[in-house]
């Protein structure tokens, strides 16, 4: 059998190397349309800063490595142009010349490329780049240092727009990034998305929001409310879109927006051809059918699976929940499963859960807030997880993701066993308190609104309790708010109303919830906990204060 993949990148690559450790007899050979086969694409921005100290490093095999450890033959600079699938033939271009192959099995691995939206004016300029592959990086990179350019532009706040804007800043260039929507990193929920915002403002780059380029010109990037960003560099990081156009022109069936459609043995509509990576589409776990996934993981486990299949093996199609994470300077960032505008867009009823406790204990030094929030439905079937801090958030949400990958529920993550240290977690970590805070939402033990309603509660008058110590309060502070700390509200309980709603909170709201306890058993029924507290408050209000030139809510924002 002789099996020729398109594509030597993270699928491609898995592929053969999986197939040929099944069966060392099949002949295998992989034509890369670029010079350089089987890279790490996700390290690729860490490049500009110097992570990585040369794009060399980014390669990891070469088609010298692939012949002596494997025995597959892999052809670079070699663009397959046209498949013949009722020949089966491909045509491929290379060095100037044209000529043929046939094959038996073919896998499409050609991955997805950058987007370059023609509607606006000026992508086509010199200093227009996009970061998707090493010979991309090295042309943005050469450019800019060769011509002492300081000033470069990112358009686009997705993973790929955050890790190029954060490798330049470190690299010593002045960085603006733009995002059309009112949040960058979409698969995150807003209040998460609030802390990005501010880590990137915190290190001195320019962050432009809810403001799509018009037009891009030699030296600025307009904006469409008329905002005009000087710049010597354009980064594009809006998007990807399948590189499928091969195969839809020799008749395979593709969706709407250009992924090729396969069979659950990753066969297209043409037989005997297959495609695996972001050239498809995977199955979603959470909603059924099928959804787009652009990262490495995924794409290497159906390579497994096809690889699996070609050597006569079961195998079954992957399935993905969304796990992701990105580091933006000094704050880590992960989330798995739906977030609320999936859920919305569904219309899934859900509830929430947010935590803020330490990474580890904190007596021990250097100890960092997790800012948690976990999603789950009426009968605590989790259904997400979000997470950002300075410590080790991907942690975490690996726990929620593999739970949820299992249909557990609260009570399952609350019961999950962990390895326990105070150098690495608390003996009650982050799973387990939003696990116990769901609990108590779903028992009905606590009431809550969240820091997303904060802002209405003030400007509608709502009476607001902080039972923070007075030096807390006295610090930073809800302007109308009454100071009733924890440690007097027994004797100050007769403050408290019970002919109005009550809302109460704390810096995390573990002391509100306390408050809330003792009030609650002592016959207050209008009672409130408001989830996020002083702390994340502080940080969901502080950037949009600053960007849309508001009135702060706060006489102080808290941000430790």
């Amino acid at each position: 059998m002789k099996v020729i993949i398109i594509g030597a990148v993270a699928a491609g690559a898995s592929t053969a190397t999986r197939l040929r450790r099944l069966n060392d007899e099949v002949e295998i050979k992989i034509f890369e349309k670029g010079p350089y086969p089987s890279y790490s694409n996700c390290a690729i921005p860490n490049f500009l800063s110097r992570d990585v100290k040369s794009y060399e490093n980014l390669l990891l095999n070469s088609p010298e490595s692939f012949k002596t450890r494997f025995n597959i033959d892999v052809e670079v600079n070699s663009e397959v142009t046209k498949v013949f699938p009722e020949e089966k033939k491909i045509e491929i271009k290379s060095d100037g010349k044209t000529y043929t192959e046939d094959y038996d099995k073919l896998v499409v691995a050609t991955g997805a490329e950058a987007i370059v939206p023609s509607f606006i004016k000026g992508v086509d300029l010199p200093h227009v780049f996009t970061v998707k592959t090493v010979p991309d990086v090295v042309k943005l990179d050469n450019f800019l240092r060769e011509n002492e350019k300081k000033k470069v532009t990112v358009i686009g706040g997705g993973f790929i727009g955050l890790e190029v804007m954060e490798n330049l800043k470190r690299a010593g260039f002045e960085v603006s990034i733009v995002e059309a929507t009112n949040q960058v990193m979409a698969p995150v929920d807003y209040e998460i998305a609030t802390i990005i915002h501010k880590e990137i403002h915190d290190n001195g780059v320019d962050l432009y929001l809810e403001d799509p380029v018009s037009e891009i010109t030699e030296k600025e990037v307009i904006l469409k409310s008329g905002n005009r960003i000087k710049t010597d560099a354009v980064v594009l990081a809006i998007g990807v879109r399948p590189t499928s156009k091969i195969l839809e022109v020799a008749g395979a069936k593709v969706d709407d927006r250009g992924y090729l459609e396969i069979s659950d043995t990753y066969e297209t509509s043409l037989k005997d051809v297959y495609a695996v990576g972001d050239v498809v589409k995977k199955e979603d776990f959470m909603l059924g059918g099928l959804t787009n996934l652009e990262l490495a993981g995924p794409a290497q486990k159906q390579a497994r699976a096809l690889a699996d299949h070609l050597a006569g093996r079961k195998s079954k199609p992957v399935s993905v929940i969304g796990s992701s994470a990105v580091r933006v300077f000094d704050l880590n960032i992960a989330c798995t499963g739906l977030n609320e505008k999936k859920l919305k867009d569904n219309n899934i009823e859900y509830k929430t859960s947010y935590v803020i406790p330490m990474d580890k204990v904190g007596i021990i030094g250097g100890a960092n807030p997790i800012f948690m929030k976990l999603i789950f439905d009426e009968e605590g079937k989790l259904l997400g997880a979000q997470a950002a801090g300075r410590g080790t958030v991907d942690k975490r949400i690996d726990v929620v993701a593999a739970y949820i990958k299992m249909n557990g529920k609260l009570e399952d993550l609350y019961e999950y066993e962990h390895a326990y240290a105070p150098y690495f977690a608390p003996p009650k970590d982050a799973v387990h308190l939003a696990a116990m805070v769901g609990q108590n939402i779903l028992n009905g033990d606590v009431r809550c609104v969240t820091m997303k309603d904060l802002r209405s509660l003030y400007e509608e008058g709502a009476y607001i309790v902080d039972v923070r110590e007075k030096n807390e309060f006295e610090n930073g502070h809800i302007k109308g708010a009454h100071n009733i700390p924890l440690t007097e509200i027994r004797d100050r309980i007769e403050e408290v109303p019970k002919d109005v709603p009550v809302y109460l909170h704390c810096r995390s709201s573990q002391r509100s919830y306390y408050a809330y306890t003792f009030l609650r058993e002592n016959g207050y029924n209008n009672i409130y906990n408001i989830q996020g507290s002083y702390l994340w408050f502080s940080l969901y209000e502080y950037f949009d204060d600053l960007r849309l030139k508001r009135e702060p809510i706060f006489t102080k924002y808290n941000f430790k």
